[in-house]
């Protein structure tokens, strides 16, 4: 599960491959938006949810996934990228969780579409 004492992940860059990871897990029409990772743990984004994923342990084998629906967000920040500043930032308030999340990416990052889709769900 996400640390929710330590809420921010670390920058993390575009990676399609990621999505691999959470396949099985998807709904039968649910449709991957776009993926992301840092050094081992990554996030996904649906257009119902948002997965994190939390690679554990030496080996890698062991792998927690957390399932954030997007109707659970009650409140929610976006900071794009600028000319210099390349970096975005996604902040969220979940329903049960005290205090926020945030996700911060490098480079590319479709977070105009993903706040899109919060929207439309919350």
């Amino acid at each position: 599960m996400i640390d929710f004492e330590n809420k921010k992940y670390l920058k993390m860059k575009q990676d399609s491959s990621y999505a691999k990871k959470v396949t099985q897990m998807l709904a039968h029409d649910e449709i991957v938006l776009d993926s992301y990772k840092s050094m081992r743990d990554g996030v996904v984004f649906t257009d119902r949810r948002i997965i994190s994923i939390n690679v554990q342990g030496i080996t890698g084998k062991k792998v927690d996934y957390t399932s954030i629906p997007y109707k659970r967000i009650g409140m929610y920040s976006v900071e794009t990228s600028g000319a210099l500043d390349l970096d975005s930032e996604l902040a969220l308030n979940v329903s049960g969780v005290k205090g926020t999340i945030l996700f911060e990416f490098r480079g590319r990052t479709k977070i105009l579409e993903i706040a899109r889709y919060i929207s439309e769900a919350i």
